[in-house]
């Protein structure tokens, strides 16, 4: 009689799984307002931020479980410190990606970086391994717990210095007018509701963080194509996930959450089409947004950098 053999973890799919339960609830989480310990993004346990999708599911479950640390780390360094998990606490599964050479005959090198084959293809990996939050940690120094800082206020309809300047130097044109927020490729251009149409400015940085985004996909700055877009297809899904995610890592820079002018059942249906039937969508589309995030970043230091130029 043959054994039954235990599923392989599947790491893909386990986390693909838990973000479409969440939203089946009709919430994203990683759309409220937070910090933990005066931190907005999730920490590695040497204060490193993580990154990518690592960043959007710690960031998620952070919000969900209420954590007031920002920090993360594995059993054994835990263990190193002589701290222990409290009993009955579950961990989180995150991932990082590695990649391989295997030349023609069938070697596998994992540590040389050298080419001795003009057959040799690079294979890349995904691994996953289990964090748990400094909260369900008893024993740790008091550095893994700092405390939290004021939340600012902002008068409403009102510009935020800080980033209203990082917004304006992007060298990508805002059209403010009307009451749609939209980018139109034709003619490379953003539009905007003005500031004044929203109570709260952060969401208003929100919205054009998210339009901005889509700009990042022409094919003179990143080039991200998902096939022919059109409301409410697979590809116009995949991409409004790309700019969803992107809104939230730059907001985690700049002091705002994530924010459409519609957050009803046909945006999560969005979502819940394009991870139903692709469990490695999220992974990929959160790479694009950290990509999307960075190139707005370094659009946005070289326009200040060039204003204080001509200024001197």
């Amino acid at each position: 009689m043959a054994r039954s053999r235990t599923p392989k973890f599947d790491a893909s799919e386990v986390i693909t799984n838990e973000i479409i339960r969440i939203i089946e609830r009709g919430v994203l989480p990683w759309r409220k307002p937070w910090t933990a310990g005066g931190s907005c993004r999730p920490l590695r346990m040497g204060g490193e931020p993580y990154q990518g999708v690592n960043n959007f599911l710690l960031t998620m479950r952070t919000v969900m479980a209420g954590h007031s640390s920002p920090f993360w780390m594995t059993l054994p360094q835990a263990n190193a410190l002589d701290a222990k998990v409290r009993k009955g606490e579950k961990s989180s599964v995150v991932v990082y990606y590695g990649q391989s050479r295997r030349d023609a005959g069938g070697e596998d090198d994992r540590s040389s970086g050298d080419d001795h084959s003009e057959e040799a293809r690079i294979f890349r990996f995904q691994k996953s391994y289990r964090v748990f939050n400094a909260c369900q940690i008893e024993g740790l120094p008091d550095s893994f717990y700092p405390d939290p800082e004021p939340v600012p206020e902002h008068p409403p309809s009102e510009p935020i210095p800080h980033m209203q300047a990082f917004f304006d130097a992007i060298d990508i044109t805002t059209v403010f007018t009307g009451t749609e927020a939209y980018y139109l490729p034709p003619v490379d251009k953003v539009y905007m509701p003005s500031i004044t149409r929203f109570q709260d400015p952060r969401n208003f940085y929100g919205v054009w963080a998210h339009e901005l985004a889509h700009a990042t996909k022409a094919p003179h700055r990143l080039n991200r194509d998902f096939g022919l877009s059109k409301f409410g297809n697979t590809s116009y899904a995949r991409e409004e996930i790309v700019a969803e995610l992107t809104s939230v890592f730059l907001g985690q820079t700049l002091g705002f959450t994530a924010h459409t002018l519609e957050m009803n059942a046909a945006y999560l249906h969005n979502w819940l089409r394009v991870l139903r039937s692709d469990k490695g969508a999220i992974f990929r589309h959160a790479a694009d947004a950290q990509r999307a995030c960075d190139y707005l970043i370094a659009r946005s230091e070289a326009g200040r950098a060039g204003d204080s130029a001509e200024a001197a």
